[in-house]
């Protein structure tokens, strides 16, 4: 995720839309690095109040138009007084921005204290850990600004009152808006030595990463990652045609507001058409602003989940680590049984055969009845010769013993160990802080982890995904292993289809079919909740992922199986790509 240039150019356009000749009428500055301003335009004969929220924090510098009102602290920091004291009530006239900089820039008209009309100008650079508001006069000169940089901070520019405002150099970038024929673009890109992305968006101002491999992938998929050296004439002259075609729609101000999705989880922003995405779920909104106050509320979601739920990770890892070095040991207690039927031979050898062997001898030989080869029996020289072949059965039995518990335990083991999978899928799909509790609380039921340790049930309760098919069936995918017995064993009746991966840990997956016969149900339907099924399992990515399907009758739980269990005697199976795109999600 980038707020590029190219995202600034939209928010400005977006903010010169909705802002120009607004009316300043409150100023506050809800946290330290962040500046909100509520603005009453005009429009249509009626007024309307827009808030405009600008954080400058290091980690995420943003703007957007919001609905939400934040609280400001009791005591107003000193630049926010300084604001009210210049801009409150102030006209907005213009909003700017300087090339593709990640810089805007919004002038304040405003009367000073002899009644005259002056127009100072806040200045919002969007650079990452340089991000700031700048207020500055007419002459340039900075009044204040909410990150003070003196000398020691910066050797490359002092952000303090009374200095001279500049931005600082984009290191030799070329202005994109400024028209480049095809031999400078092709001499600037490609004669630098490095891969073709990191050429485009070290030369022009604004692009980012992302931005530039859009530009590889229309320009006929040129290869964003290979060297420069290597991109052919055609592909050049491609890209170049490509980059101006880019270009002029940025300049007529065509842009699509949209944020891109991978498993539910939002992991891009963008104000063009991403065409190198897909495959990938594309949500597209009205305005750049609905983008970014969704995407960075989705993202700090996530974000916190994933924190959240990385004490779960680490409980499940650690408990899976644990399962299968037991089974390693069970297995190797299972391999030393091996030789429970040699202990056994010997013994009815020395039975058979014991009689002629004289007292003392501490080995003899025989042929084994079993096979017709030569064995040579080990003996006590000690015990008798009755003893010696008690001590064989003996030890036979043990081992037998042994065997038949051990082999139960590697049983149990596995059956743990798949459960324990099951949950780490579980974790992986997880998405609100209701089916983490679900999560947790499983762990607990089947004694992993702590009951005190689990949280409240949370008020909104985790349901499975809703899916409808190309063909409008209804498609359930669960959460995690309560919902998979919750969908399969309550939410169904025997004629729904149950998918569900064959090798591999996943969700369970219900299409409703209401009563309908499986000839009447198109094999599209099928396919699709296939996918689902692929893609909701850690066989996801595979180029192909086996799924069993069958309908839901035939679907059993035995009496004290873990949860999501369950045993199946009849199915069919297909073999499918985990490609869900095209399916719709129901929010």
């Amino acid at each position: 995720m980038a707020l590029d240039g190219i995202t600034v150019s939209a928010a400005v356009s977006e903010l010169r839309r909705v802002l120009l000749n607004g009316y300043i009428s409150k100023i506050a500055q809800p946290d330290k690095d962040e500046l909100m301003l509520t603005i009453k335009t005009q429009g249509n004969g009626s007024n309307r109040q827009s808030r405009l929220l600008i954080s400058v924090g290091a980690s995420l510098p943003f703007i957007y138009l919001t609905e939400i009102n934040k609280p400001s602290p009791a005591v107003a920091p000193a630049f926010t007084m300084l604001l009210r004291k210049y801009l409150q009530g102030g006209r907005i006239v213009s909003v700017t921005q300087p090339s593709l900089e990640r810089i805007i820039r919004i002038g304040i008209e405003h009367r000073d204290e002899l009644g005259d009309l002056k127009i100072r100008t806040l200045v919002i650079e969007l650079m990452g850990k340089y991000s700031n508001i700048i207020f500055i006069d007419e002459e340039e000169t900075v009044i204040d600004s909410i990150k003070r940089i003196p000398a020691t901070v910066s050797s490359v520019r002092e952000v303090l009152p009374g200095r001279p405002y500049f931005i600082p150099g984009a290191e030799g970038k070329l202005d994109p808006m400024q028209d480049i024929t095809e031999e400078e673009f092709i001499e600037a890109v490609f004669g630098k030595p490095t891969t073709v992305i990191k050429a485009l968006y070290g030369t022009f101002t604004g692009f980012s990463p992302f931005a530039a491999s859009e530009l590889c992938y229309r320009a006929d998929r040129i290869d964003g990652d290979a060297a420069t050296i290597s991109i052919d004439k055609i592909h050049r002259k491609t890209l170049y045609i490509e980059y101006r075609a880019f270009l002029d729609d940025i300049k007529k101000e065509s842009f699509t507001s949209c944020i891109i999705y991978d498993r539910g989880e939002p992991i891009e922003f963008s104000v063009f058409e991403p065409t190198q995405n897909e495959d990938m779920e594309i949500r597209r909104f009205e305005t750049v602003s609905n983008v970014l106050e969704r995407f960075y509320a989705e993202k700090d979601q996530y974000t916190r989940i994933r924190q959240h739920s990385s004490d779960l990770r680490k409980i499940v890892s650690n408990a899976i680590e644990r399962t299968a070095k037991k089974i390693d040991l069970q297995r190797k207690q299972l391999k030393d049984t091996e030789k429970m039927e040699k202990y056994r031979i010997y013994g009815e050898l020395i039975n058979t055969y014991g009689y002629q062997v004289p007292d003392g001898e501490s080995s003899f030989e025989a042929e084994n009845f079993y096979t017709g080869e030569t064995v040579k029996v080990p003996l006590d020289p000690q015990l008798s010769v009755h003893e010696n072949a008690n001590r064989y059965f003996d030890r036979y039995q043990k081992l037998k013993r042994t065997k038949e518990a051990v082999s139960a335990q590697i049983g149990e083991s596995e059956m743990a160990l798949s459960h324990l999978q099951s949950i780490q899928a579980s974790l992986t799909i997880t998405s609100d802080e209701s089916g983490l509790t679900q999560i947790a609380r499983e762990l607990a039921d089947t004694g992993y982890m702590k009951y005190r340790s689990v949280k409240k049930r949370e008020k909104e309760v985790s349901r499975p995904f809703h899916y409808i098919s190309s063909d409008g069936y209804d498609i359930f995918v669960g959460k995690n292993n309560y919902q998979n017995d919750e969908l399969t064993f309550k939410n169904s009746s025997g004629s729904d289809w149950w998918f569900h991966s064959k090798k591999f840990p996943g969700s369970h997956v219900l299409m409703k079919v209401n009563g309908a016969l499986p000839e009447e149900i198109p094999d599209r339907a099928f396919n699709e909740a296939g996918r689902l099924a692929a893609y909701y399992s850690t066989g996801r990515g595979q180029e192909k992922v086996e799924i069993d399907y069958t309908q839901k009758k035939n679907v059993k739980k035995p009496g004290g199986a873990a949860p999501g269990f369950v045993v199946y005697y009849t199915n069919y199976s297909m073999a499918i790509d985990s490609d869900i795109s095209g399916i719709r999600l129901v929010e």
